[in-house]
């Protein structure tokens, strides 16, 4: 599991339109926000997407962009953006590989079955490169107000 102070896992992912995001195209300009969640229009997901979107305009006023992450592909993510509206962007890791250099791809144990999943977990980044907050297995609501007090700590 990655902890405050690390550098963060570099990535460059596929959103929703198909358009490349690349971590480096932030470094020195840019916070970022990557909560991951385990898969595009389930209730908990839901339900974080929309909080996050509902405060976009306060993140991106403190210079900070917020994506999201699933192992779902683009097609899936436009459907949940059009769907609820979203106004995050949501990034597709389809093979896995930032979810498991950010720890979050784990044995999950639901209704007495074991089996792979994404822990439900946000990371801020500073404008360096450098993790600066670390949150695992989160819940869903109020999350984004969290995060927004992290956030308004490093401006």
């Amino acid at each position: 599991m990655l902890e405050a102070g690390q550098a963060a896992p570099t990535f460059e992912l596929p959103d929703s339109d198909m358009n490349m995001a690349s971590s480096k195209q932030f470094l020195g300009s840019k916070n970022l926000v990557l909560f991951f969640y385990p898969k595009d229009s389930t209730p908990g997901c839901t339900i974080e997407a929309l909080e996050f979107s509902d405060l976009i305009d306060q993140f991106t006023s403190r210079e900070t962009t917020v994506f999201g992450v699933s192992m779902d592909n683009f097609v899936s993510h436009a459907a949940f953006r059009d769907e609820q509206g979203l106004a995050v962007t949501l990034l597709s890791d389809i093979d896995g590989t930032l979810c498991e250099s950010y720890g979050v791809w784990q044995e999950r144990e639901r209704n007495g079955e074991k089996r792979m999943g994404i822990l439900r977990s946000t990371f801020i980044v500073d404008r360096e490169g450098v993790i600066r907050h670390s949150l695992y297995d989160v819940k869903p609501k109020g999350h984004a107000a969290q995060v927004l007090e992290l956030v308004k700590q490093l401006n």
